[in-house]
């Protein structure tokens, strides 16, 4: 107990790491390269070349059009601006990029190191060299400086307004500037429906029908816990909850509760029982009879598998198809959010979790942060604090602020028996005491990956075919977990790939998936519409809100969505 409580009281200093999980990595790391001289000697000889390469550079570098000796990657736009091609901001940015690409050379490829203490080093050593970019700082950045001179230094005393304000804000809890332009149930979630069902853990809202028929065969929608539910039904024109309505379907969606430390002892069970399996029957209720199209967002598509593989090992043939998005059910490669998952850090975890009662929003952002710091921190330090802009606010912005807690007992199960064990792909995830397989599903199903994802990469999401003997349409569309999926037609610059593989033929690894699905331009949406109605029926009338026994007990979108 004493040491539950001493690591929950060190959290805050550490953002949540720990620290006994980083110092193991970087002994790893250390030991190795201290025990090899030829690489000791090799990373040497590379600090004498950068140097050389730097100080011929400084020698050529206030002549125009100088070449740079190094090239920043694709992705790093930190010095795109004009101004760092002129002296001495050109000598500073290949200072750093020198710098970094040793750093690169020197925590890879260090014989012995385990796998994950290499991506831990190298992760932590960048995101160290990030801090001390010379774009962060006022006085080495050329943009920055003429952005001063020209404004007379109001940049810098509105940055620091927006300074004072965000940390008002975050002492306060308050939502950040903007996103009061986005108020639930008025400018998002505003798909018409009722809340038909309620308990503990879920609202099932059933939304109203927008076409005079629809399709027999009701869609139900489960989100991802550890978000609100209307990522799905943002504003009118961003709403997949309302595209799938004025298509033709009956839609039903699931709103979590947002679980307080009352709720510490809910289990994997209890969001597996009083989540999907409850949610089924109230559809079932409303539609009797009907087989439902079941889709499942992120961690709500690993939780709706694991429903699936249940249901169709007791012979519940209730599903007509089942939709995956962004959802993973193998996590042998999870990505860089690996990054944060070994026994010392779930250990860690489980001590803040153990001490609240559940893990906050506050503390899975910033390891979504700084997955992407580069993005999600360090660009939007310098235009709000330096350059003294705001960028506009956005609805999906003012969703990712709406954040959800997770309970104890649950994420502890969880990160136990999805990441360190790999429990459900191998066959091991017990569902009312007996083992589950992905194997028995004998639905059709459809996956939708995203180029970009960091919280769910495709190649780990694309593991699906690996693990079911089901006939399975893939989708790989462009942007990343959020904004991949919320993806409405129209939208420039959007596109997608698909294939669909059949249960007898040939499996095809993600190289020669990338190959063989042929490209289209546009949004995913209007092919998974295709595809649904392929597996519905004839359209007719549309059912009745509710039903005589369990009428609807409040508007959509009801009153867990509100909580705080």
């Amino acid at each position: 107990m004493l040491d539950r409580w001493a690591h929950a009281q060190w959290s805050p200093w550490t953002q949540g790491v720990s620290m006994a999980s980083l110092r193991m990595a970087f002994d790893d790391w250390l030991t190795h390269l201290s025990h090899n001289p030829a690489e000791q000697l090799k990373l040497w000889q590379r600090a004498l070349q950068n140097s050389q390469q730097w100080l011929a550079y400084v020698a050529q570098a206030q002549q125009a059009h100088c070449k740079p000796c190094i090239e920043p990657p694709v992705q790093d736009t930190r010095f795109a601006h004009p101004g760092w091609q002129g002296w001495p901001f050109n000598a500073l940015s290949q200072s750093f990029l020198l710098t970094q690409q040793w750093w690169q050379d020197a925590t890879h490829g260090v014989r012995g190191v385990s796998p994950h203490h290499e991506a831990v080093v190298s992760f932590t050593v960048r995101q160290m060299l990030d801090m001390v970019s010379p774009a962060n700082f006022w006085l080495s950045n050329p943009e920055v400086l003429a952005r001063t001179q020209r404004t007379h230094g109001d940049n810098l005393r509105q940055g620091f307004q927006n300074w004072l304000d965000d940390v008002q804000r975050k002492s306060s809890g308050a939502p950040p500037p903007g996103a009061e332009a986005y108020q639930v149930g008025r400018d998002v979630a505003t798909t018409p429906g009722q809340v038909v069902y309620r308990n503990h853990l879920i609202e099932l809202i059933q939304y109203s029908p927008s076409t005079t028929e629809v399709r027999p065969e009701p869609v139900l929608i489960v989100p991802s816990w550890i978000m609100k539910y209307y990522i799905l039904d943002l504003s009118p024109h961003n709403s997949l909850i309302r595209y799938l309505v004025d298509q033709g379907h009956t839609v039903f969606a699931m709103s979590w509760a947002n679980p307080g430390a009352e709720d510490r002892d809910l289990s994997m069970d209890d969001y597996l029982r009083l989540g999907v399996m409850d949610a089924l029957d109230a559809v079932g209720r409303v539609l009797p009879r009907q087989p439902v199209h079941a889709v499942g967002y992120c961690l709500g598509g690993t939780l709706l598998a694991m429903a699936a593989a249940a249901m169709a090992g007791d012979g519940d043939g209730r599903l007509a198809s089942m939709t995956l998005i962004a959802a993973q059910t193998d996590f042998s490669e999870p990505g860089e959010l690996a990054l944060f998952i070994d026994d010392s850090q779930v250990a860690h975890l489980e001590d803040i979790m153990w001490d609240q009662g559940y893990l906050d929003s506050t503390q899975m952002a910033g390891a979504f942060q700084w997955m992407n710091s580069n993005d999600l921190i360090w660009s939007r330090l310098l235009k709000e604090y330096l350059l003294g802009e705001r960028g506009p606010m956005s609805d999906l912005m003012a969703w990712n602020a709406d954040g959800t807690r997770l309970p104890y007992r649950m994420h502890t199960e969880y990160l136990h028996r999805m990441f360190l064990n790999n429990d459900l792909a191998s066959a091991r995830y017990p569902v009312h005491g007996k083992p589950v397989t992905l194997m028995a599903i004998q639905c059709p199903m459809y996956a939708v990956g995203t180029v970009r994802d960091h919280v769910a990469p495709w190649r780990s999401v694309h593991k699906l075919h690996l693990l079911t003997n089901v006939d399975t349409t893939f989708v790989l569309t462009s942007g990343g977990h959020n904004v991949g999926i919320v993806n409405p037609p129209g939208v420039a610059g959007r596109s997608y790939q698909a294939l669909t593989q059949l249960h007898d033929g040939p499996y095809l690894d993600p190289d020669a998936w990338l190959e063989a699905a042929p490209k289209h331009e546009g949004s995913w949406w209007p092919h998974w519409l295709e595809w649904l109605q392929a597996h519905s029926g004839v359209p007719e009338l549309p059912p009745a809100m509710g039903t005589q026994d369990w009428p609807p007990l409040c508007p959509a979108p009801g009153t867990y969505v509100l909580q705080k």
